[in-house]
């Protein structure tokens, strides 16, 4: 009803001054009848408050239509009246629905290829740092040493820029299947075995129970893989010990990385897990690209896991993975 009068104000408002200025140029011209022209303008009212009440009624839907918002794409070939005005805006929403679905063909086209792009090239770089890793192995200590550490931190660079890629279309990149907490915990730190020799930062692994969850091994090694990095990289020169730990808490297995490193100050907290937002350690520790956290944040709340952090300055950090409900968990 309110679109209906703001659009018909302006022809109610020209009728009413239109009755007034016939009224005056009769009582102007001398014929002083009140009763004849009060009824003249009676009818005039009256015809004019049949026509708003017929063009009401007949564009009702019209009217409802267009107060109430879309509740998906699909109501864009939803139908309203015979008339020119609705036949008219219900040509718009299909014409409009059909360039929705191009641009996005389009946008998912060209995302494909980035994606595509990124991957290969992502490979392709492997291959010569591989070339140089095994023609390090010939050099003499520590230049073959210095050499593969280089090459470690190229490959972690170029993983966590395949995975951002990837994270646009994460959804059809999962494959969610049973997976043993305690099996990927050893890959992942047999894969980071280096690094740890390296920083002299080695993890100690606590099994409360054996735990199987579901969900996408891939991202979840990554996801694991950057929670080691960041706290072996925060707490090297300060402790030589890091723990993984995996515990059921509410019918919910959790996977904890906690180390003893410096820890994040409270003004970081709320927003480590921002894009490209390093902190004050970042500052101090010029590796820290500030995606880490973000990237393993983000695929877990694809997985439907949740990542809880706790932090204090001097004391270390904490991060856990909380897997999904007890239908989900299994024990071996």
């Amino acid at each position: 009803m309110k679109l209906f009068l703001r659009e018909h104000i302006l022809l109610i408002t020209m009728q009413v001054i239109q009755f007034a200025i016939i009224f005056s140029v009769y009582w102007l011209d001398g014929y002083h009848d009140h009763r004849t022209g009060l009824y003249a303008v009676f009818l005039g009212l009256f015809i004019l408050l049949c026509y708003l009440f017929y063009n009401y009624y007949s564009r009702y839907h019209f009217y409802k239509r267009l107060c109430s918002p879309l509740e998906s794409l699909d109501d864009s070939f939803r139908r309203t009246e015979q008339t020119p005005i609705s036949e008219a805006l219900d040509q718009l929403l299909i014409d409009q629905y059909k360039l929705y679905q191009n641009k996005l063909k389009q946008l998912e086209h060209g995302q494909e290829q980035h994606l595509e792009f990124m991957d290969q090239w992502v490979h392709q770089m492997k291959t010569p740092l591989s070339v140089i890793e095994l023609t390090a192995q010939n050099l003499d200590e520590p230049d073959s040493s210095n050499i593969r550490e280089e090459t470690d931190r190229m490959k972690t660079g170029l993983n966590t820029i395949l995975y951002m890629a990837r994270l646009r279309s994460v959804e059809q990149d999962f494959h969610i299947k049973p997976v043993l907490l305690s099996k990927i915990i050893h890959e992942v730190n047999g894969e980071n075995k280096r690094f740890y020799i390296r920083n002299r930062v080695y993890p100690k692994l606590q099994l409360d129970k054996e735990l199987t969850v579901e969900t996408d091994e891939k991202w979840l090694f990554f996801m694991i893989s950057q929670l080691i990095n960041n706290a072996v990289k925060y707490s090297a020169g300060i402790s030589d010990r890091i723990l993984l730990k995996l515990s059921e808490r509410d019918g919910q297995a959790v996977l904890e990385v906690s180390d003893n490193g410096v820890g994040i100050p409270e003004t970081d907290k709320r927003r480590v897990f921002t894009p490209f937002y390093t902190g004050e350690n970042g500052r101090d520790f010029r590796e820290s690209t500030g995606m880490g956290l973000y990237l393993t944040k983000k695929a877990a709340e694809q997985l439907g896991h949740r990542i809880e952090l706790n932090s204090q300055v001097g004391q270390g950090t904490s991060v856990k993975i909380i897997f999904s409900s007890t239908q989900n968990l299994t024990k071996v």
